[in-house]
């Protein structure tokens, strides 16, 4: 059932949503924090997109580049840009954000920036019910990961779909067999496709080592698509790909998601201890993965209080 506290988010506007996301960050255990992400996670509108690869891969300018076309074909876009931290303050340094530009008026794209800080994955700790707010709220949202090397996959627990972008000259068919993102995509675009000969010949060596892969996993290869921000190539098929490829998430991959996120959070404020205390227990409910993750932290709390 859907919350009156979520209904009344969707007519809030960017500001309402704005103050919402600030209150996860600030109070991601409040009651009415943690209903209304459970409201949301049951009531999703929209697909998430985890958008990764290597520093300087041209993730944001990508991104910046698909608002016009996703915004032109009708539909609303959310963005979260996960940004590396300031060693002095731990705030976001928002470079994504300065290579990103859209109209603010636009009440039908909002983009908001998260600090890294010390965690690990490419990922921020509040992202996954940040992405699940705004599923509830937008048609297509974009995770944009910190850049990101061979075992930081996280992003692919959490989102729906996700995109694996590579440059022109990434490296060869081996380097790209033994990375541990390349087992994780749904789609991967090599950026840069107006430099053409090298990014086509890196597009090869994708397609082959990606190839290899689905021949000893049994699962299909993801598409590969040469894309350019800068002229515009490629950046439709993408768009459409990804309107293909969203009606087969099923809620099942996203109680796989939710259980993933629950785990890791239970790892960060517990330990290896605490997930062992938990066990069996471990458990998250259907469409309720942050009660889920209240109600267990006040089990491992009661039960560690020493007894008088």
């Amino acid at each position: 059932m859907t919350s009156a506290a979520l209904e009344a988010l969707r007519g809030a506007g960017k500001a309402g949503l704005a103050r919402a996301l600030s209150r996860i960050e600030s109070a991601p255990d409040a009651p009415e924090t943690v209903a209304l992400l459970d409201a949301a996670f049951a009531a999703p509108r929209g697909v998430t997109l985890g958008f990764t690869g290597p520093p300087g891969v041209g993730k944001s300018t990508l991104v910046n580049a698909l608002v016009p076309r996703v915004r032109g074909a009708g539909h609303t876009l959310g963005i979260i840009a996960v940004d590396p931290s300031s060693r002095r303050s731990g705030g976001a340094l928002l470079g994504d954000r300065t290579r990103m530009t859209h109209d603010p008026e636009d009440q039908g794209v909002f983009m908001r920036s998260m600090a890294a800080r010390d965690r690990l994955g490419g990922v921020a700790e509040v992202t996954f019910p940040a992405m699940v707010l705004m599923r509830a709220l937008f048609d297509i949202v974009i995770v944009e990961t910190v850049g990101v090397g061979q075992s930081e996959t996280e992003i692919s627990e959490l989102a729906d779909l996700t995109i694996l972008c590579s440059q022109p000259g990434a490296g060869d068919a081996l380097q790209f067999m033994k990375a541990g993102i390349m087992e994780t995509p749904d789609l991967v675009l090599v950026t840069k496709g107006d430099t053409g000969a090298p990014a086509r010949r890196t597009a090869s060596d994708l397609a082959g080592a990606l190839s290899l892969a689905a021949r000893q996993t049994g699962i299909p290869a993801p598409g590969v698509v040469i894309v350019s921000a800068n002229d515009g190539s490629g950046l439709d098929r993408v768009l459409g790909t990804v309107l293909e490829l969203a009606p087969g998430v099923n809620d099942g991959r996203r109680e796989q998601a939710a259980n993933m996120w629950l785990r890791s959070q239970i790892r960060t404020d517990w330990g290896r201890f605490g997930l062992e205390l938990l066990g069996q227990d471990l458990r998250c409910p259907k469409m309720a993965p942050f009660s889920a993750r209240s109600g267990l932290s006040a089990r491992l709390w009661t039960r560690l209080q020493p007894s008088r």
